[in-house]
């Protein structure tokens, strides 16, 4: 089995010393690509900048990128012969519209950028994706987490949907541990209890397997 994973934040850059991002490590990413590798998978894992180190095992191969179009890019690379897509990735939304040749300098009490929309790579991949593949999906919500995760289940073609919310202690960004829930497109819940994001990757390696089995 060939199993496609993106992980960690993107990096839009602004001039060649700032950058957009946000707060993602990697972590919760890295630990699925091990989990499926463990259970033989071969894992292509495009990993955002992160701090962490390339996963040890031969199943796993790691493709280091920064921005979301590059992102895109690796990830549609590997799409089309994987069978298990998961999008773990905080994919930034947006990217400066204009990249400054040279550091900007601090002139006058604000400072306007204007943004444009980065592609959608779940949802863009989601479009191609075939009957017989699996695609999987991260959502990390602050309101009205369950109605958001359900309609990107829907929007993007997942056929399950992880949901963390910003509001559990302990669980998402930054954190060795995560607390998530899944659902899937005939509103079946799972809930995972605060543990180990490790833990949590194995647990939710069962899971999609089961699934796939069950749907394929």
């Amino acid at each position: 089995m060939r199993v496609l994973i993106t992980a960690g934040p993107t990096y839009e850059p602004l001039d060649p010393v700032r950058f957009l991002g946000n707060r993602s490590t990697g972590k919760m990413g890295y630990a699925l690509a091990e989990a499926f590798a463990a259970e033989g998978a071969e894992v292509t894992l495009v990993s955002g900048p992160s701090q962490l180190a390339d996963p040890a095992s031969p199943r796993i191969r790691t493709v280091r990128v920064e921005t979301a179009a590059e992102m895109f890019e690796a990830a549609a690379a590997a799409a089309e012969t994987a069978d298990v897509w998961v999008f773990a990735a905080a994919v930034a939304d947006y990217r400066p519209a204009h990249v400054a040749a040279e550091k900007i300098k601090k002139s006058g009490d604000t400072l306007t950028l204007e943004l444009v929309k980065n592609v959608d790579i779940a949802a863009t991949l989601g479009q191609r994706k075939r009957a017989e593949q699996f695609a999987v999906g991260f959502a990390l919500e602050t309101t009205n987490e369950l109605a958001h995760a359900q309609g990107k289940l829907q929007r993007k073609n997942f056929d399950l949907v992880v949901l963390n919310s910003l509001r559990d202690a302990g669980a998402g960004f930054g954190h060795d541990t995560n607390k998530v829930t899944v659902l899937d497109a005939a509103g079946q819940i799972v809930n995972f209890e605060l543990q180990s994001k490790a833990d949590v990757a194995r647990g939710l390696v069962s899971l999609i397997l089961a699934r796939r089995a069950a749907t394929h």
